[in-house]
């Protein structure tokens, strides 16, 4: 019995070496000292011996138990620390090695724009205001003269979030309330995002918009023809012109809509102007005197006018973007070119 103890201890000795994994040194484990194990086996026979051999042969095995679990524990420490080498080495970095290039970022092109219309309007003397977005229907319909049954009120055309809450479909709202708020003379824009249902390739349901006001004693169309010549060239360049044509809008009077030659024809006609010569901007007009009325200006004292010109739409000339939606895909090979 005690020369088969010692090849059990021989045995398992070497199988342990031979072990590469926790796994398999887990299988041995269970082999040589698990309840199975040809130890336990040995235990079990011990009422078989003589009285007198029974301690000693008890206290034999119970030492090769130790012994094969103290080889166990050994080889266990040394797979782990194996494995860690490995890993380090696998994950090591060579410090020599040049780094990866960090590669600076942009702005966005509509922001790029923004900024842009805001210094050419601030260099003209206008503040900047600013609004909500989500609106009540008196600043974003009623108090701009539109009536109720005017299609714009429309859920098909118009994100409402409750009966009298809605998000703004234009940034005239921030006009509104600087109106309510504050006494002429005025001269402001109010560059924003704006909210509507529309979807396709030259229009988003989220959309950047710049909008003026001035209001002061003898403002006349005159002086918004200037303003917007003024405006194109420095937005442009020299050699382009603006131009208005008749329109209606619920809260100016007289209303027009504002075209600029093209930008990339200028004038000669081509597949970006459909061979006119000309691209449509925005909207502008003499403030209505019904708005001013609502909004307790003396419209006897005070003549304004007020313009609106579509961001999005500036920033696609501008960059000869030909669909609206590259603007907001956040595609990195797109926004790249805009460093």
């Amino acid at each position: 019995m005690k020369e088969k103890l010692v090849r059990v201890l021989q045995t398992a000795n070497s199988d342990i070496k031979e072990v590469y994994s926790l796994h398999d040194l887990l299988l041995l484990k269970s082999r040589y000292i698990g309840k199975k194990s040809e130890l336990n086996g040995f235990m079990q026979k011990l009422g078989t011996l003589p009285k007198d051999e029974r301690p000693a042969f008890g206290k034999a095995v119970n030492k090769v138990k130790e012994e094969i679990s103290n080889l166990i524990s050994l080889r266990e420490k040394e797979i782990i620390e194996s494995e860690y080498q490995k890993k380090l080495e696998s994950e090591s970095i060579d410090i020599t090695m040049p780094g990866r290039k960090r590669e600076i970022g942009s702005l966005h092109p509509i922001s790029k724009v923004m900024q842009e219309i805001e210094d050419i309007f601030i260099s003209m003397g206008f503040e900047i205001a600013e609004g909500p977005d989500i609106e009540d229907e008196f600043h974003n319909f009623d108090a701009l003269n539109t009536p109720a049954d005017h299609p714009a009120r429309d859920l098909s055309d118009t994100f409402y979030i409750d009966d009298d809450v809605l998000l703004r479909t234009q940034t005239s709202t921030v006009q509104v309330r600087v109106m309510e708020n504050h006494k002429p003379p005025i001269k402001i824009i109010s560059p924003g995002s704006c909210y509507r249902n529309e979807n396709d390739a030259s229009h988003s349901p989220m959309f950047h918009q710049v909008e003026a006001l001035v209001v002061d004693e003898n403002i006349t169309f005159a002086d918004l023809q200037d303003m917007l010549n003024i405006f194109v060239k420095k937005m442009f360049g020299d050699k382009i012109e603006s131009r208005i044509r008749p329109h209606f809008f619920p809260f100016t009077e007289p209303s027009a809509e504002i075209d600029i030659i093209c930008v990339k024809c200028y004038g000669a006609g081509c597949n970006l102007c459909k061979g006119s010569g000309w691209l449509e901007m925005g909207g502008a007009g003499m403030v209505d005197p019904n708005v001013f009325d609502i909004l307790g200006i003396d419209s006897e004292k005070y003549t304004g006018y007020a313009f609106g010109l579509g961001i999005d739409r500036i920033a696609m000339l501008k960059y000869r973007i030909t669909d609206i939606r590259l603007l907001y895909e956040n595609d990195i090979r797109f926004l790249k070119q805009f460093k």
